[in-house]
């Protein structure tokens, strides 16, 4: 069994060829069972276990299998650890034998920053230029790359409540294609953004619907449980609802909790990826219709990358040799 690292990973991917995959997977034959969510207490921490299994339909050209294992301990940060750890265990799908332990960490910032962009492609306006991103913590460089790859981005300007945060993650852009600055105002920079992306561990809301101009389109990724949330009862309100997979109307802030609270009901909630990717639903209808997404994740993203991982260090050998 191979043990495949975090560089490895970043070597072996790319966002646009990482985004066809999930829209791949999405659109196809793929088995997600439902997760296993486990609250853990130990020695005064707080954390969460989650067990995501998934495997290749019978129509699969390749049969794989996989389990991602991953803890969020929200107080890492106090210890220099990353709050979301993880590893993804990669099987063949027709004997079971163990293929490959992928940094599931690093798989994780993939596959999360990748299906927003996905849902990007089929949410925001085609040619949405400017990008607010809140949050710099580890998947806010994915999160930005990633929408940058799917849209004409040409501005980035970034948020967070420690703005020496939001400097460090701006001077590690340097080079790129788009100019970044840091916002210390940020209902000023959401209501001038195109698209908005939210990356944060927030238990209150940051982003407030009437900041929303028209034409927006809000991707909410962080807020994992129902104790967190980063957009108000009126952004749900306001806007056109997607999510990633069902699982994101009871697990999860934002979309959960509205839905709990009644703020918006299930009809209010117009698709999620399967229905994106597959043609049933068109997506953005309207160039002034204000969109928001919210993702929960799901295993089906992580054997999709842990499969494009592997089939290109595969093939990579190959040109080795």
């Amino acid at each position: 069994m191979r043990v495949v690292s975090a560089d490895e990973i970043d070597r072996a991917l790319t966002f646009p060829v990482l985004i066809d995959a999930l829209g791949a997977a999405f659109a196809g034959d793929v088995v997600t069972p439902v997760r296993h969510h486990h609250e853990v207490e130990s020695r005064g921490a707080h954390g969460t276990l989650l067990l995501m299994p998934a495997w290749t339909g019978a129509a699969a050209s390749e049969a794989y299998l996989g389990v991602k294992i991953v803890t969020v301990f929200p107080d890492n940060a106090a210890r220099s650890l990353p709050s979301v750890l993880g590893t993804y265990l990669l099987m063949d799908g027709q004997t079971g034998r163990p293929l490959a332990a992928l940094d599931g960490t690093r798989l994780t910032l993939w596959r999360t920053a990748c299906a927003s962009a996905l849902a990007s492609r089929y949410l925001s306006r085609a040619d949405a230029r400017h990008l607010v991103m809140v949050g710099a913590g580890a998947l806010a460089p994915f999160m930005v790359r990633a929408h940058a790859a799917v849209r004409p981005i040409e501005r980035v300007t970034l948020w967070t409540r420690r703005r020496e945060a939001a400097e460090q993650l701006a001077a590690r852009f340097a080079g790129e294609a788009f100019a970044v600055s840091v916002a210390d105002d940020l209902e000023a920079a959401v209501r001038q953004a195109d698209v908005i992306s939210c990356a944060t561990l927030s238990t209150e809301p940051i982003v407030r619907g009437a900041w929303l101009k028209p034409g927006a389109h809000l991707d909410l990724v962080g807020a994992f449980n129902l104790k967190m949330r980063e957009a108000d009862a009126t952004a749900l309100q306001c806007a056109n609802v997607f999510i990633d997979t069902d699982a994101a109307r009871t697990e999860g802030g934002d979309v959960a909790l509205g839905l709990e609270a009644g703020a918006i009901t299930d009809a209010d909630v117009c698709a999620d990826l399967f229905a994106l990717c597959r043609g049933r639903h068109r997506g953005r209808a309207l160039a002034d219709e204000i969109t928001l997404f919210k993702s929960v994740g799901t295993a089906i993203e992580d054997l999709a990358a842990a499969m494009l991982v592997w089939q290109r260090l595969g093939q990579a050998a190959e040109a080795a040799n």
